[in-house]
């Protein structure tokens, strides 16, 4: 018996190690660990911010990012979806590596999150926030010596009808008090005041905020501030024959369902209305950054320090008739990204290169001197947002990959190339066509090139180009989990009709005539 327990201390002791020397990177020559501070929002789309020329929703403190630092114009995420979305960020992986295909799915129990590395190379860590891979949990992750957490998408205030709701404190369940994203900044400022200020260990801040996912509620301070304004209608959203010429049947469909403006939420949804309390709840997440960066400064770390502001995914307000996101267009796929970096980044700079959520790891790490791990698929783009690298030096292509889910059946599986001019979006498992588009004379993806006969040698290519990433990867198949129910299939009896076939698929005699 004895024998047993010194044989199982031996090899607790050996497997700490081994993982403990797993999480040990090499140190990049001559850099000195920055603190890195990352803040995350929730569905905020790329172009709602004042600096970009919104016409009503104010954002000083991104305003005051993309002045003081750099704005990354062509950030995208590689899956528009929560937990997807999350986990690429938190591993630096594509969504067919990590395996957290919907937002539902733990990750796996050997997943490496970039946090771990920055702890064992001696920072302190705190997570605060939205969590969602695995919605049924709020217990501590690994990589964090701070943890403030809550189960699935969390509630902006404490509901009234779940009495024993609480957030999850370093495993303990506290009372949420208040709005949710005051209430989590608080406790990252407590923890910067508590633990980080008068340290000398470097720190490291994940502040993942709830807002501004539906159903949007404000803080009370900025309730109704946008009553009365209007929904920035995009010029693909009316229901005409030119919206949808040339375009997957899918998308027209999508029109009259959940995720589409004929029947949003299946009820007759104010789509107006929502767009208002979306931009007033991003109210909020605004103070948010304004806050942390107070701290900052006021305690003499600021130049010392990293900053990344970004959203988990885009969301699409009435787009191509659709709300959400999940598709690879853009308003679905491209999110706001800013950062400063007084030591490396000069103020006032736009990057336009196509970065990603799989970057920020490894960005992090850069800022702490540390090296890429070769599993993951993303690249720091440190030296990109400084000058020191060529643009023609960064990557190409960037794949983009959504899987089908049964709840909401109508938005297929899509995989996608996005390049610095074209993006390529190619279906599977449904009878429907392509889509290329010119984003740099096309940006609203109203032209669907598919049929353009110059450019079939450019779709051909990147067909080809999407296929060999996948098959390098051994991503070239399609998971899929328990299918529970039929899921969110209703269609509106008053609302737009069924899409015809493409005439470019019609024939009247054979294949050929």
């Amino acid at each position: 018996m004895r024998c047993a327990a010194t044989t199982l201390l031996i090899l607790t002791a050996f497997f700490s190690k081994s993982r403990a020397a797993d999480l040990k990177l090499d140190k990049i020559q001559g850099e000195n660990p920055l603190n890195v501070v990352f803040i995350l929002s929730d569905d905020h789309r790329y172009d709602v911010m004042s600096f970009l020329g919104h016409p009503w929703v104010e954002t000083p403190a991104m305003d005051a990012m993309a002045r003081d630092g750099v704005y990354f114009e062509n950030a995208m995420v590689t899956t528009s979806l929560c937990s997807p979305s999350r986990a690429s960020i938190l591993t630096g992986q594509y969504m067919h590596n990590h395996g957290v295909v919907d937002n539902n799915v733990l990750t796996p129990p050997d997943t490496k999150f970039f946090p771990q590395y920055l702890q064992a190379a001696g920072y302190q860590t705190g997570y605060f926030g939205k969590w969602h891979m695995g919605g049924h949990s709020d217990a501590p992750r690994p990589g964090f010596d701070r943890w403030v957490s809550f189960k699935g998408q969390g509630h902006y205030y404490p509901p009234e009808n779940l009495k024993n709701w609480s957030l999850n404190v370093d495993g303990e369940s506290i009372p949420q008090k208040g709005y949710i994203t005051d209430e989590l900044t608080d406790y990252a400022i407590d923890w910067l005041d508590s633990s980080v200020k008068g340290s000398d260990k470097p720190f490291f801040m994940y502040l993942s905020h709830k807002g501004v996912h539906g159903m949007f509620h404000p803080a009370e301070r900025h309730a109704g501030r946008y009553a009365g304004k209007l929904l920035p209608e995009p010029k693909t959203m009316a229901d005409t024959p030119e919206n949808y010429k040339d375009k997957p049947m899918w998308l027209r469909n999508q029109r009259n369902s959940w995720h589409g403006v004929d029947f949003a939420y299946h009820q007759d949804t104010d789509i107006a209305e929502h767009y208002r309390l979306y931009c007033e709840a991003l109210l909020s997440v605004d103070d948010s950054i304004a806050r942390v960066r107070k701290w900052l400064k006021e305690n003499g770390v600021a130049d010392n320090t990293l900053v990344m502001y970004m959203g988990d995914n885009g969301f699409q307000w009435g787009e191509h008739g659709l709300i959400d996101k999940r598709t690879a267009y853009e308003a679905s796929m491209r999110v706001p990204l800013l950062g400063v970096c007084p030591k490396r980044w000069k103020p006032g700079t736009k990057v336009e290169q196509v970065v990603a959520n799989i970057d920020i790891g490894p960005t992090a790490l850069e800022a702490a001197g540390l090296t890429t791990p070769e599993h993951m698929d993303g690249q720091s783009f440190h030296r990109l947002a400084s000058g020191d690298m060529k643009p023609s030096d960064w990557r190409q292509n960037l794949l983009y990959e959504y899987y089908w889910e049964y709840n909401y059946p109508h938005t297929p599986t899509t995989l996608a190339l996005r390049a610095p001019q074209y993006k390529f979006i190619q279906y599977h498992g449904i009878w429907d066509i392509d889509e290329l588009y010119d984003m740099k004379n096309d940006p609203h993806e109203q032209h669907n090139l598919i049929f353009s006969p110059k450019h079939q040698q450019q779709i051909t290519k990147m067909r080809a180009d999407l296929h060999q990433i996948l098959v390098d990867a051994d991503a070239n198949r399609v998971p899929f989990s328990h299918k529970r129910r039929m899921g969110s299939n209703l269609r509106l009896q008053s609302g737009s009709t069924p899409a015809d076939f493409p005439p470019q698929l019609l024939r009247e005699k054979n294949g050929k005539e």
